[in-house]
């Protein structure tokens, strides 16, 4: 019996991007935790792109909020 490919035709998509594209200029609000704490893992490290399946920019754009939001202490810099 062959077994079946999960995902192959897939395409991940941006979860920031609309139907029209990538909108400028990209950002992503440091204050928001709930959306920040899903493109971290449980010790807090980002997600890369192929795991998160963000675009480059908004990338970019969510590793700097990351890394501010946890200047600002709004998150931890290491996990449990």
């Amino acid at each position: 019996m062959p077994r079946k490919r999960l995902g192959r035709n897939r395409k991940n998509r941006c979860r920031f991007c609309t139907h029209d594209g990538c909108p400028r200029p990209t950002f992503v609000d440091f204050k928001d935790v709930g959306l920040l704490k899903k493109l971290c893992t449980n010790q807090n490290k980002i997600f890369s792109r192929k795991r998160s399946g963000n675009c480059a920019a908004f990338q970019r754009a969510s590793s700097l909020a990351i890394k501010r939001a946890r200047v600002m202490a709004l998150i931890p810099y290491v996990g449990e």
